[in-house]
This record gives structure tokens, C-alpha cells and sequence, in this order.
């Protein structure tokens, strides 16, 4: 730590900090541009001048200069700082009025104003009128995809953008040509930014320089109501605010957390609210004649009770999907366990988990924050770049620290930073385990080494004894330790551990997904739209979503559910951290939320399920599986599982395995509901086919 004083305050601090943050910590604000807690330091826009006792006479950059650097008096006074002479503030004025030499004040039309750091800095530390009288110059605006928009006279070159592209996302997609008068930000030659987190510079940019294209001048930020949530995109589990206009959702913003995803979201979260609002199920419908046609709650419930009444309970079923909140499937469990069932699975993809092998062989347990005390990383069957973005950037944030070595089983692909490929598939990972390839000396050299199993590893006939043989490599290389648990399943759906925790699998004599999919009489489907329908041949199936797809097109019977920006909800990320969305919106139309429907069906089933309210629910939710009540806390696995689930064998083909995330901007129905999310597949997949040739 180092002491020294802030305007005569005596303050605190490690001895790591810069300048600026010991001001920070002292109470006083700095104004600043280019500076970013979380990217390197740049010294570009000079506005976080300070004044240093018995240094130069002149400002000094605070975000430049560390605590460390400034000296204390002759005899042994504290290094002092001051932030509030008349020369700072001299110097504040000057540097805000070289930035507004070339900005063309256009605030009126700026989809950045009412949230414009330009703005309130230039009130609060500018002058009011300008020496300058020259004609501004001007920078034509580039194209950088369907998702940035550029207004590049507005940039004041921080460089932020350049810095997160290169540090953060892992691709050098933009940067700083010319100098002087004619510096520009650009992409050099014109394309499309193929980031899966470059939404994040509309964020990062002070000025209106970059902006959200589709949000563009839809709405000022203070007409909108803010509502913070949980994103359910993927299984991480970010934490987002939810910007709404009435009942309509105009943008989704992230929200700092610094346990999950610090304050990054991808795309896919951030751009998706297009979707929330088209092809929608706004009422009931019920197949007559093999056509779906819109019908009463009343006569849907009654095409459902006459189903049900004409078939036994083993011919029963119910999948639930990737976007199902805890409460929901809570309530599916309990209605189908009340009509003497026991199929039911929450895998749509068939992936081999299993809660009775106990907690921690499911979730990612180092957990997300853990990423940066690893020492080494074995990748296998998974692609975090698509599969879960921001947790990717983790892993790079940890790479860029130096001294992690990390390699992949499975597809070979860019996953932003350097790994070793050490093969395909499962031979590759018997190999490993036998001590037969250098990096099993590297994970068991390495202090806390990690391996993270995916889906595509487990998602297949195989998929227990992958499992298996990774928890055996595990414990061989030192992951499992009384400090350290590197052993982690990285998930797709952001409803899959919370399923798993409820029991939400078959029962004893229960069928599983594909078995429900060809033999029950009457299948319920929770928003399950990612199965292979071409298999189907169960008879009667009813849908509870929000959206036409493809199980809606499948059902006889559809009850129209509510989104996640529409109902408060439980869901419990991959690292199993319980989290708590809020509604933001309500449902359009006759929807409802999904636990309610299904409340009001077992009055008509006869088989009433013990709760009116969403407070009564979580009542018995809680008072059956305790750990959801404890919001944002994660009920820790033993490693006993893990050495457990390491003895058990099976036997392992040759094939390689292979990411399930095909297309990053298509994995759900929401997404493929967004025309947004629509331009973006289309231009990823342009430019693959391009690369390829």
C-alpha cells in the first residue's frame, strides 16, 4: 500500500493504482476520456489533468502516472497531489476546447445525448465559448457491420474502441491511421467487424461516435423505464439492463458484475430485443383439420383434458427448453409427477448429465471469476468463443496476464488467442490420460490447472463416459484439490443447471427426450424448440412458448407463454449462481406467464397444483430445494463427485467431437426471430465461405 494526499486528504492505496484512481479513492472526480479500468493506458485525451507538489510546473496525465511515481517531501512528508488549482483547471479548459475544435455539436441528433460523457464533462470542467473560428474538418463515416453505427466527426480519438478490439475481443478489427488533423479511427479497408462482443465499443465510446445502429434515433435515455435482469442467451448468466418504452423493449444494456461478466454482454445479448417483438404467439391455438386455428383459453385447455383423459400416465411426457426459467419447470414437474408421470428431461440435446452423480459433476466449477487463478486450461468438446462469449473473454483476459498455457480437443478453430491443437476427438483425450502427449506433464506442472468439458463432448451416445474419463484426467493432473476445483462443464442453455438441479430428468422408469419425442400419446414442450422434429412421431404435443417456431409449428395445441424480459424468473448460470430476472414488460395479447398457464391447466386437468401466486410457488420452491433462495450465491459441488464420477468407465468411439453452437446469432427463438440477429448470421457466414476460398 502507499499513502499520500489528495487535496489534502491523506488516502490509502495499492501500490499498483495510477494517479487517477488514488484520486478516485479519495472521493474526487477526474475527468477522463481514454482512461478505462479495463483497458491498458493510453494518455491520449489529456483530460484527467492533475497538479503534483514538487513535481514540474506543469499539469501532469494522473491515468499516466502511478502512485509510485510521485515523491514525497524532503523530510519524509507524503507525496501530495492537487486536483483543484487554478491551473488544472486552466488546463481542463483548454484541453475540452481542442476537443470541441473539430466535434460538430450536433447533440440535438445524437443518439448519444442524455448519456454523452462529452457533454457532461464539457458542463462541468469546459468554458462556454470557443477562441477557434476555422472551419471543422471532416471525416467521411465507415461501415463496420449491421451493428455499430459511425458518426466519425464526432470521435475525439480515444482509442477505446481500438484497445477493446485488440485486448478484449482478441481480433485487431480497428485502429488509428493518420496523424494529427488527419487521424481517423477506421477498419482500413471497409468491412464488417466479426466480433461476438463488438457491441461493447457503443458502450466504451464517450462521444457519439459509435452508436447502436439498430437503436438508432428510436428513443432519448430518459424516456425509457430501466429494469434490471439476467440475460438468458446463453448460460452465463450476464447481468443486463432492460431498457423499455411502455410494453415494447428498445435496447438491452449491460450491468456491471464483476463475478460473471465484469461489464461486457455479447451481441446475441445485447441486440436481440428485435425478436422479442415479432412472431410472437399472442393467443391460444389449436389444431382442427391440420390446421392450427386461434381458439379460447377455455377450448385449448379442454383439446388438452381430452387428450390427456384418453391416454395412461407412462404415456405422458414433457421436455422442457434452453430459455425456461426455475419456476416454470418447478411447475411442468409438479403437474406431470401429479398425473402419475415420470418422463421428463430439461436436455434437449441429449447431453449426458446426470444430477443424481451430484452437483458438481454439471456445473463449471472454478466458476467464471475463477478463470484468472488458473494456471493451465484443457479445452474439450467445446468452443467458448460461440458458445459462451463472454466467459471466452475471461479466459483471453487470463491469457494476456502471461504464463497460462492453454489446448483444445475437438474442432480446430479462432478462438482468439494461441492454444496447442492437440487432436479431434476421444482417442486424443485417452491419449492425454495415459500421460502419452507433453501437455498432461504441463496440467499436472501447472498451479491450479483447469479443464473444461462442453457440450459437444457430452451431447453424444458416448457423452457419460467422456464425462467420466474427463473427471478421471482431472483428478490425475491435480485439478481436484481441498483450494482449487478445476473441473468445469461449460453449458449452452441458460436453463440446463437449474433444470438439473430440480430433478427435472427422467424418474426411474422415465423416458428421455428422444424416446418422448417417438412414444408418448401427449408431449408438453416448455419453450423446447431445438429438437429434431424430423424424428417426431408422439401423438398429441402442446407448446408453451413465446415465439412461431419450430415447435410451434409442431404442436397441436399452443399456449401462448411470456419471454424473459416478460416475467420475473429464477435461472442459475453455468457456474450454478442463482440468479433473478425481473419482468420489464408484459406479455402481448392473451400471453401469460408460464407458470400461471400451467396453474390454470391442472384446475382443468383436476390434479390443482398447491400454489395461486408466484410468491406461493417459490415457497414450496424454496422449502424443497433451499439453495434458490440464496440470490447470486453458489451452492458449492464436492470434489468427492468428481473423484466418484472418475471411476466409472464406458466405452469411448473415435469420433471427433464438434462445437453444438453452429451459428452464434441463431441458437434460440428469439434469436431467430430478430431480423438483426438474421443480418449478422448472413454476413458471418459470407465471410466464412469467403476465408474458405
Amino acid at each position: 500500500m502507499v499513502k499520500l494526499k489528495v487535496d489534502g486528504k491523506e488516502v490509502d492505496v495499492p501500490d499498483h493504482f495510477t494517479l487517477l484512481q488514488a484520486c478516485e479513492e479519495a472521493g474526487v472526480e477526474i475527468p477522463r476520456f481514454c482512461f478505462h479500468e479495463r483497458l491498458s493506458v493510453a494518455g491520449n485525451c489529456r483530460m484527467c489533468l492533475i497538479e503534483v507538489k514538487g513535481g514540474p510546473p506543469k499539469p501532469a496525465a494522473s491515468c499516466a502516472m502511478g502512485v509510485r511515481d510521485v515523491r514525497g517531501g524532503p523530510n519524509g512528508e507524503l507525496p501530495e497531489v492537487f486536483t483543484n488549482t487554478p491551473m488544472v483547471k486552466k488546463a481542463r479548459e483548454g484541453v475540452m476546447e481542442f476537443l470541441l475544435i473539430n466535434h460538430p455539436l450536433d447533440c440535438p441528433i445524437c443518439d448519444q445525448g442524455g448519456e454523452c460523457d462529452l457533454q457532461d464533462q464539457a458542463m462541468a470542467f469546459g468554458i462556454d465559448s470557443s477562441r477557434y473560428t476555422e472551419n471543422k474538418r471532416a471525416v467521411e463515416d465507415k461501415y463496420i457491420g449491421p451493428l455499430v453505427k459511425t458518426v466519425m466527426n464526432r470521435c475525439i480519438h480515444c482509442t477505446r474502441c481500438v484497445r477493446f478490439t485488440t485486448e478484449v475481443a482478441g481480433i485487431s478489427e480497428l485502429g488509428l491511421i493518420g496523424r494529427g488533423e488527419d487521424a481517423e479511427i477506421t477498419t482500413y479497408l471497409e468491412h464488417a467487424m466479426t466480433s461476438e462482443l463488438q457491441g461493447n465499443v457503443v458502450d466504451l465510446c464517450p462521444v457519439g461516435a459509435l452508436t447502436s445502429k439498430p437503436f438508432a434515433f428510436t428513443a432519448r435515455p430518459w424516456e425509457l423505464g430501466k429494469t434490471e435482469s439476467i440475460d438468458v442467451m446463453d448460460a452465463v448468466g450476464s447481468a443486463i439492463r432492460v431498457d423499455t418504452r411502455g410494453r415494447e423493449v428498445m435496447r438491452i444494456m449491460p450491468r456491471v458484475n464483476e463475478q460473471v461478466n465484469e461489464e461486457w454482454i455479447s451481441d446475441k445479448t445485447r441486440f436481440i430485443w428485435d425478436g422479442l417483438k415479432t412472431q410472437r404467439l399472442d393467443r391460444p391455438y389449436v389444431r382442427r383439420d391440420g390446421r392450427l386455428t386461434a381458439a379460447s383459453w377455455g377450448e385449448a385447455f379442454a383439446a388438452i383434458k381430452a387428450a390427456v383423459s384418453a391416454t395412461s400416465a407412462e404415456k405422458i411426457g414433457a421436455i422442457a427448453g434452453d430459455l425456461a426459467s426455475v419456476e416454470e419447470m418447478y411447475a411442468l414437474k409438479e403437474l406431470i409427477r401429479s398425473l402419475g408421470s415420470d418422463n421428463l428431461d430439461c436436455r434437449q440435446d441429449g447431453t449426458a448429465l446426470d444430477p443424481s452423480q451430484g452437483r458438481a459433476s454439471y456445473l463449471f466449477n472454478p466458476t467464471i471469476e475463477g478463470i484468472e487463478d488458473a494456471g493451465a486450461l484443457l479445452i474439450i468438446g467445446a468452443n467458448p468463443r460461440l458458445e459462451a462469449a463472454v466467459l471466452n473473454a475471461r479466459i483471453r483476459k487470463r491469457f494476456r496476464r502471461g504464463n497460462f498455457p492453454i489446448a483444445v480437443i475437438g474442432e480446430m478453430s479462432d478462438l482468439r488467442y494461441p492454444f496447442e491443437y492437440l487432436g479431434t476427438g476421444a482417442d486424443t483425450l485417452s491419449e492425454l490420460a495415459a500421460g502419452r502427449l507433453g501437455f498432461a506433464d504441463t496440467l499436472r506442472g501447472a498451479k491450479n490447472p483447469m479443464i473444461i468439458v462442453g457440450q459437444g463432448a457430452l451431447a453424444r451416445p458416448d457423452g457419460a463416459a467422456i464425462l467420466a474419463a474427463a473427471a478421471k484426467l482431472a483428478g490425475s493432473v491435480g485439478a481436484l484439490t481441498g483450494e482449487w476445483n478445476g473441473f468445469g462443464v461449460l453449458h449452452t442453455a441458460a436453463s440446463r443447471v437449474g433444470g438439473l438441479d430440480l430433478g427435472f430428468v427422467p424418474g426411474a422408469s422415465g423416458a428421455n427426450t428422444a424416446d418422448m419425442l417417438t412414444a408418448m400419446d401427449v408431449l408438453f414442450l416448455l419453450g423446447a424448440d431445438e429438437l429434431d422434429f424430423t424424428q417426431k412421431t408422439a401423438g398429441f404435443t402442446v407448446y408453451i412458448g413465446s415465439h412461431g417456431d419450430a415447435g410451434a409449428h409442431n404442436a397441436d395445441v399452443i399456449l401462448p407463454g411470456a419471454t424473459y424480459t416478460e416475467k420475473s424468473g429464477t435461472w442459475v448460470n453455468t457456474e450454478g449462481r442463482v440468479q433473478m430476472g425481473s419482468r420489464a414488460g408484459f406479455a402481448p395479447g392473451d400471453a401469460r406467464e408460464d407458470w400461471a398457464i400451467l396453474r390454470a391447466l391442472s384446475d382443468v386437468l383436476g390434479k390443482r397444483l398447491p400454489f395461486d401466486s408466484l410468491t406461493a410457488l417459490r415457497a414450496r420452491l424454496y422449502a424443497e430445494y433451499p439453495h434458490f433462495a440464496a440470490i447470486d450465491e453458489i451452492a458449492v459441488g464436492s470434489i468427492d463427485q468428481i473423484a466418484t464420477l472418475g471411476q466409472k468407465g464406458g466405452e469411448i468411439s473415435k469420433s471427433g467431437f464438434a462445437s453444438p453452437i453452429k451459428d452464434f446469432y441463431l441458437t434460440n427463438p428469439i434469436a431467430r426471430a430478430s431480423a438483426v440477429m438474421a443480418e449478422c448470421s448472413s454476413l458471418a457466414r459470407n465471410n466464412f465461405q469467403a476465408a474458405a476460398e
